[in-house]
């Protein structure tokens, strides 16, 4: 009889790197993420998120423009430091924290990112995940979340891609459980959102992965006007 795919041995080393991203990339992997809305708050307080299909077009719309920034400094991120390159790491960390705008995004990039360096530290100790997280916390670069999960991802030996992937995935996946909490929104609906918008996750990649440090960009004035109202909100669920 023919050889069908079922039969063919699973590669040892495919089946660890699948399990590694998937404990890393969970959102609800201990780095604080999931105190933050990545928006959903506001978005749902003005009224511009109201049931599962303007939730699609929103989280959609956030991890595409974190493709076009926080997805490029992490591919790069990543190449860095499986060179060993620690001052590239540090650019990238550089370029993804002087591009945020508001305070609340830029205490949750470097919050998630220096837990996520301690993490690393602690469970894939080396050279450069030691590295990394001195420069953390001696303050000497900002420690943001893109550039730690590079990090992260070279330890673990994963292709750029999985990293990529990682990312993407995690704030989806925060981004829908946060409005399972603020919206009638059922579970099932959650799930059909996320695996719509995780259907675009490689033509986002295919579309980054050439890019240098400098095509790092995002625009999305709703995102930045709805972060300023929700500094000022009195009453929140969510860090932001």
């Amino acid at each position: 009889m023919p050889t069908t795919i079922t039969d063919l041995p699973a590669d040892p080393d495919v089946v660890t790197r699948v399990l590694r991203a998937l404990q890393f990339g969970d959102s609800m992997f201990p780095v604080g993420g999931f105190s933050f809305s990545n928006g959903v708050e506001s978005a749902l307080a003005e009224g511009v998120v109201r049931d599962a299909d303007t939730l699609t077009g929103w989280v959609r719309a956030a991890v595409r423009n974190a493709a076009a920034g926080d997805g490029i400094a992490l591919v790069h991120a990543h190449r860095g430091a499986v060179r060993g390159d620690l001052d590239r790491v540090a650019a990238c960390d550089e370029a993804v924290y002087v591009r945020k705008l508001h305070e609340e995004t830029r205490a949750m990039t470097e919050r998630t990112g220096r837990k996520l360096a301690e993490a690393t530290a602690r469970i894939v100790p080396g050279p450069i995940s030691d590295g990394w997280l001195d420069r953390v916390t001696t303050r000497r670069t900002p420690g943001t979340h893109p550039a730690a999960l590079g990090v992260l991802g070279a330890a673990l030996g994963l292709p750029e891609a999985d990293v990529f992937a990682m990312q993407q995935y995690s704030l989806a996946a925060t981004m829908v459980s946060a409005a399972v909490r603020l919206l009638p929104l059922h579970h099932l609906a959650a799930q059909q959102v996320l695996y719509e918008v995780n259907g675009h996750c490689g033509a986002d990649y295919a579309s980054v992965a050439g890019c240098e440090l400098d095509d790092m960009s995002g625009f999305a004035p709703q995102v930045d006007v709805l972060a300023s109202v929700h500094v000022r909100a009195h009453v929140r669920m969510f860090m932001n």
